[in-house]
């Protein structure tokens, strides 16, 4: 399933929810202001960086530039309790399902949460043993399914 940390008033949201809904990608919707993120996902989500903070935090938001906080100097607990006060520090949107990540709308690189719905034209079946890593995309499939 497809998370999308969105905002209110994001211009690249709306672009993203738009197009899950163009593909028919069901996804959830979580509101950073609405519904806060908790200690595990702000991990889940750190982890799941190719850079680290510079991926997910704006270093320009209004907070981190009025208080001349230094990020890098936090340890993880300290970023992590930092985020769930400050949810805006979050670049918006944050894509992510069980293999992808992507932040913000990007219309070339999107497309790799299209693969999670080819898995029933594909016709990989669930009891194959690989199905979780490569039900959606037969040729990586190394089974005879």
């Amino acid at each position: 399933m497809v998370v999308i940390y969105t905002s209110p008033g994001c211009a690249s949201c709306r672009k993203v929810r738009n197009w899950m809904k163009e593909h028919n990608i069901k996804y959830i919707e979580k509101n950073i202001f609405n519904v806060l993120l908790n200690e595990s996902e702000i991990r889940y989500l750190l982890k799941r960086t190719e850079n680290g903070t510079d991926d997910i935090i704006s270093k320009r938001s209004k907070i981190i530039r009025d208080n001349n906080i230094d990020i890098d100097s936090m340890s993880i607990d300290e970023l992590i309790r930092f985020i769930i006060q400050n949810p805006s520090v979050l670049k918006r949107p944050i894509i992510i399902d069980n293999r992808n990540m992507q932040v913000g709308y990007d219309s070339d690189e999107i497309d790799i949460f299209r693969n999670n719905e080819l898995s029933s034209v594909i016709g990989c079946e669930k009891s194959c043993p690989h199905y979780r890593n490569c039900g959606s995309l037969r040729e990586e499939c190394e089974c005879e399914c």
